[in-house]
């Protein structure tokens, strides 16, 4: 049997702190030169000095008195709000705004799990963590998303059904999509539940039955929900017991 411990990875000072944000590696040795990084406690000197990328380096390690911002991987839970975008390219508020200005220059870049449009709100994931957004999203995994929606018209009753079967096309599509749990919460308001995640999906599920959903929310992914004390807006680190729940 192997005892042998897991080999903890390393890296240089200068290049850590410049993936995490902080600035050019020259920027970093002027931190560096002035004494405002400390390890453990000590004040570190050389840029080059090798830096333990652990998940508790936030509690060892300071940058100008405050804790430095968590190493990759990085896995977030945010309350998206309506109004903003969840691409880097699109025109518009970005959910990236939301966020720690230099967390934008990250390396690895953090990217939303799915996207939420603008116009729909709720729970998002962003990370960047490559193979956990695989794992997420592939088609293999058939993580659920529960979504939230208020509608411009009366459910007519045949619409669970419908959706159940697995015969729904979608206009411009060549597969039905799979089947989906619709449950009605009144007259103009459903959840719906899918494990697909094609363009703009619920909103073209509802206009194949005749209907226009006003307004959309995502509360779950897997068994995870949209925590009550999340606003709006607001956001944090995924535990790793979240991260399980994903795919519970």
């Amino acid at each position: 049997m192997n005892t042998t411990p897991p080999k903890i990875p390393m890296a240089r000072l200068d290049r850590l702190l410049a993936n995490l944000g902080y600035g050019s590696r020259r920027e970093v040795g002027a931190l560096v030169a002035k004494g405002q990084v400390l390890l453990d406690g000590a004040v570190v000197k050389d840029t080059g000095a090798k830096v333990p990328i652990v998940a508790d380096l936030p509690d060892r390690m300071t940058i100008a008195g405050r804790p430095v911002d968590p190493p990759a991987p990085l896995t977030l839970i945010m309350h998206k709000p309506l109004g903003v975008v969840c691409s880097h390219r699109e025109a518009g508020r970005s959910v990236y705004e939301l966020l720690p200005a230099r967390w934008r220059a990250r390396m690895p870049a953090l990217s939303s799990i799915g996207r939420l449009d603008k116009d729909t709100s709720g729970l998002l994931l962003i990370t960047d963590d490559g193979p956990f957004l695989h794992r997420v999203i592939s088609p293999r995994a058939h993580v659920a998303k529960r979504y939230v929606a208020t509608l411009d018209r009366p459910l007519e009753g045949g619409e669970a059904a419908l959706f159940a079967a697995g015969t729904l096309m979608l206009e411009s599509e060549t597969e039905p999509l799979a089947p989906a749990v619709l449950e009605p919460l009144g007259p103009n308001r459903a959840r719906l539940t899918i494990t697909e995640g094609r363009y703009h999906q619920v909103r073209r599920m509802f206009a194949a039955v005749g209907n226009h959903v006003t307004d959309l929310h995502r509360d779950r992914i897997g068994a995870l929900d949209l925590p009550d004390d999340l606003q709006p807006g607001d956001w944090r680190i995924l535990s790793p017991e979240e991260q399980a729940a994903l795919f519970s």
